[in-house]
């Protein structure tokens, strides 16, 4: 059985067939089994096979097609990333087809800022964990990413906190909590001498900014983040269901 009974089966077998659409082990345009096939497969019922699949659906990552199947959507070939998987830095790289690899510029407990305060619901001067990460693709730079982790919420000492993980384990493994959702702001910035030079940029131009929020299930602040993300190297392309 692929399933674990904590979260419900339903969003569960919907997390495993998106990761292998993401992944290319269904490619693009083609037909997926058959639901009798993926609850086998799967250990769940057809019902809740039927459910993830209206799910993805949805979400415009598969077509189903009355008495031929359900089939992955072709225009997904071309497509770096979606909106669920936007702030997962080191899927994104793997998804353009780069090699992903993080370098740690900066890990240090500091008073949070007045931004940060506000993001997580601190008291003023209230310590963060701040980390600020280089991710590579290729080994060429290309997102500087910047979070900040209510120190209070940490289980392990900042400096035993691996900043190699992506941001979803890393709070597993630090805060043992998990990310429920996250709300971003996109925009666009001038990076300033420091944030060019940690993305080795031989030009001043503007790159997209991400500023984000991240929720636990409880609708509490888990941490905030500020990235810096060079779509001339890693385009970016969403989708989104009208459906």
């Amino acid at each position: 059985m692929l399933v674990e009974r904590r979260r419900s089966i339903a969003s569960q077998a919907t997390t495993i067939l998106a990761e292998r659409i993401r992944s290319q082990t269904y490619a693009p345009g083609s037909r997926l089994p058959s639901e009798s096939e993926l609850a086998v497969e799967l250990g769940v019922s057809r019902a809740t096979v039927r459910s993830a699949l209206a799910r993805l659906a949805a979400e415009g990552m598969v077509l189903r097609k009355q008495g031929d199947g359900t089939y992955v959507n072709a225009r997904l070939e071309n497509l770096p990333t979606t909106l669920d998987g936007l702030w997962n830095f080191l899927r994104l790289i793997e998804f353009s087809g780069r090699a992903p690899s993080i370098r740690v510029l900066s890990r240090t407990v500091r008073p949070a800022t007045e931004g940060e305060m506000e993001a997580l619901a601190l008291e003023e001067e209230e310590p963060v964990f701040f980390l600020q990460r280089v991710f590579y693709a290729d080994n060429t730079p290309a997102i500087l990413a910047s979070n900040a982790i209510p120190l209070a919420a940490l289980r392990l000492p900042p400096e035993q906190c691996d900043g190699q993980l992506p941001i979803d384990q890393l709070i597993m493994s630090c805060c043992d909590a998990q990310i429920a959702y996250d709300i971003f702001d996109i925009g666009a910035v001038l990076p300033d001498a420091e944030a060019r030079a940690a993305l080795a940029l031989a030009e001043e131009r503007p790159l997209l900014h991400l500023r984000q929020v991240f929720y636990d299930r409880q609708n509490e602040p888990l941490l905030c983040g500020s990235s810096l993300y060079d779509d001339k190297l890693l385009g970016l392309r969403l989708v989104q269901s009208w459906a």
